[in-house]
């Protein structure tokens, strides 16, 4: 019937926070190698009537066939192997594996197990003995320091079941076992509500960084405008705005801030605030604006916070666009005749310094000239070879789709850049495009009326 299994570890001396510290390779037992007959026939066995999992079938390159299964729970394998009937491998089917199993109810898979067939050499029998646990202590001198702990009690069930090749194993269920299994469980269904929490709180996160883009879009006689920005997160750090400044002016806003995730669409959310409480004083002053918004940003955020900003200030009557660039990547103006102006930086960025200042930049459009704003995202975008999408080719696709709509140039020049970069997206994807035209009859006439 086989020797009783041997009770249970329970100095955990391996796991202690000093050992856990330690940069050890890792180190697991791997797969235990049990020899039958048939391999079909035993993966069945372990799968169909004990519940294993196929952890993989597989041919050498010798030809020969390797199969392994796992309990659900387990951290090793048993290899199957067939060997040669001639072989001194084949002579050790049909013995004691010296494998064995633990659970913490032995009785309940006993049941279930004989069930399906399994065959047991003796039911399950209560064991209860004393047993000493050794002492992981520094070397003394001192021969008063103990190394050994008073003998504990240690219970457990166990008996021992055979394979169709006889094959016999021992399963064992341990009082500190059922313990862990039930810590383990409660910890797993602790870590499960947390993040079933986390992803709960996320996607609010998401629905409420949706609402801080804009919702509406003021209406302009000379301008056909659009924004969009997909997250490569569920939330993010890139940020774009419309601003109505009153007097037929608007404010195109797009932004990037520094880092990812929560803490960057945390710091969007201040800069937006900011922008927006503040915005009524862009009319005239502009400068006076972003001086005040780098203020806050300043000191709101941690040291190393800050932000690129790309702020604009469009006259719908004179078509009038007045800027400044904090940094950014330089904004595309695409001539009527095809010709290209970049819009550079005027300061620095938002957010790193107490004392800030900025220039104004100013571009008279007319009517067939396309703006195009947008942040890192879209030209780093880099496709398998590791090509960048780069400024060029977000130039070529502007001309390429110039005479759409607004929106429908925004969704064209996405859809060129997920053709190029097909994988997982790897930063947010924000575009602002503004297209200068005629001022239509209609337009005129419900001017006039109102």
């Amino acid at each position: 019937m086989g020797s009783s299994p041997s009770p249970p570890r329970t100095d955990r001396a391996d796991q202690s926070p000093a050992r856990l510290d330690r940069h050890d390779p890792y180190l697991r037992v791997q797969s235990v190698t049990i020899y039958v007959r048939d391999l079909d026939r035993s993966a069945r066995f372990y799968v169909e009537q004990l519940g294993f999992d196929l952890a993989f079938d597989a041919r050498l390159q010798s030809g020969r066939r390797w199969v392994a299964v796992a309990p659900p729970e387990g951290t090793a394998n048993l290899t199957l192997v067939a060997p040669e009937p001639d072989s001194e491998e084949y002579k050790l089917i049909g013995r004691p594996t010296q494998v064995t199993l633990v659970t913490e109810d032995v009785v309940a898979k006993f049941q279930e197990w004989r069930k399906s067939g399994v065959r047991f050499q003796y039911a399950p029998r209560l064991k209860r003995l004393k047993y000493e646990v050794r002492v992981a202590t520094r070397r003394s001198t001192d021969p008063s320091i103990p190394t050994r702990e008073p003998a504990p009690i240690w219970g457990g069930v166990f008996t021992r079941f055979r394979d169709i090749d006889g094959n016999s194993f021992a399963l064992v269920g341990f009082d500190e076992v059922s313990r862990e299994i039930e810590a383990q469980r409660r910890a797993t269904a602790e870590k499960l509500e947390s993040e079933r929490r986390a992803a709960q709180e996320l996607e609010i996160a998401k629905q409420v960084q949706a609402r801080l883009f804009p919702q509406r879009l003021p209406p302009l006689r000379t301008l056909d405008y659009a924004g969009i920005c997909i997250q490569a997160r569920a939330v993010g750090g890139d940020y774009y705005d419309f601003l109505d400044l009153g007097r037929e002016r608007l404010g195109l806003v797009i932004g990037d801030i520094s880092g990812k995730g929560i803490a960057a669409a945390l710091l969007m959310a201040n800069l937006q605030a900011n922008l927006r409480s503040q915005c009524a004083s862009a009319c005239d002053h502009p400068q006076r604006l972003l001086r005040s918004v780098n203020q806050l940003f300043y000191e709101n955020t941690a040291d190393n916070a800050y932000a690129t900003l790309f702020f604009a200030e469009y006259d719908d009557g004179a078509r009038r666009l007045r800027y400044a660039s904090c940094g950014h990547l330089s904004a595309l103006l695409l001539r009527s005749d095809y010709s290209l102006e970049r819009l550079e930086s005027t300061c620095t960025v938002l957010g790193l310094f107490e004392e800030w200042d900025c220039s104004i930049g100013e571009r008279q459009l007319f009517p067939g000239d396309t703006l195009a704003l947008y942040t890192d995202g879209i030209t780093e975008s880099f496709n398998d070879r590791g090509e960048e999408f780069g400024e060029q080719r977000l130039l070529e696709a502007l001309r390429q789709h110039r005479e759409l709509s607004s929106q429908a140039l925004l969704r064209s020049i996405v859809d060129d850049v997920r053709q190029f970069s097909p994988e997982e997206q790897h930063d947010d994807l924000t575009l602002i495009v503004a297209k200068c035209r005629e001022i239509i009859q209609s337009d005129i006439s419900c001017s006039d009326a109102l």
